[in-house]
């Protein structure tokens, strides 16, 4: 599997789990006409990427000058990143979520900066899983892989936007918990990668 492939499926696993920042694009595409909804989709996808980048080149250049910190990080983002993706596996998404889209675009930009930048749950989980990818990869490896993470961000949030626009009748809980799950899945196999990383160095 090339390094690009692999970017791009972990990319989709890490932005598809129905959170705030999908539940703004859902929420869009639900009630905007295709203008509008795009609009939210293409926002998203600048802060997701910018996010990815950010956590990609500047956690992996930190563990890059540090072994010590290099190999914990391994080994306890590893683990870490393992039972996130049990958890989204285990997790039932929530349609009934608050997202104000009624908004100047202003404010509207700002509260998906927010649930994005300003996520600490989005910042720990790209930092060590992105981060840990990054500090196990040679850097000509590392830019395929971060160019299939970018492009896969905009293929989901462009795609589901599309999707939703032309389906939304049938739309469902059912369909976003099965998009939980093989996303969950996806990144528990990207988790045990990096704690067989971590054995790598200390073997």
């Amino acid at each position: 599997m090339s390094f690009f492939t692999q970017g791009f499926l972990l990319g989709l696993a890490y932005v598809a789990p129905i959170g705030m920042q999908n539940m703004f694009v859902i929420n869009a595409a639900m009630v905007k006409r295709p203008f509008g909804a795009y609009q939210v989709a293409f926002i998203t996808v600048f802060f997701d990427i910018s996010l990815a980048l950010a956590a990609f080149f500047g956690m992996g250049l930190i563990m890059a000058g540090a072994p010590l910190l290099k190999g914990g990080i391994l080994l306890v983002g590893g683990i870490a990143v393992v039972f996130i993706g049990i958890s989204l596996i285990r997790s039932t998404p929530d349609l009934g979520g608050e997202v104000d889209l009624k908004q100047s675009p202003g404010r509207l930009i700002f509260a998906i900066f927010a649930v994005t930048w300003l996520n600490p749950q989005a910042l720990i989980d790209g930092s060590l899983l992105l981060g840990g990818m990054k500090a196990a990869m040679v850097p000509e490896a590392a830019r395929f892989f971060i160019t299939g993470v970018v492009t896969a961000s905009f293929t989901w949030f462009v795609g589901i936007t599309t999707v939703i626009l032309l389906f939304k009748n049938i739309f469902s809980k059912k369909i976003l918990r099965g998009i939980n799950v093989i996303s969950g899945g996806v990144i528990v196999l990207y988790g045990i990668r990096l704690v067989v990383s971590f054995l790598g160095m200390v073997l």
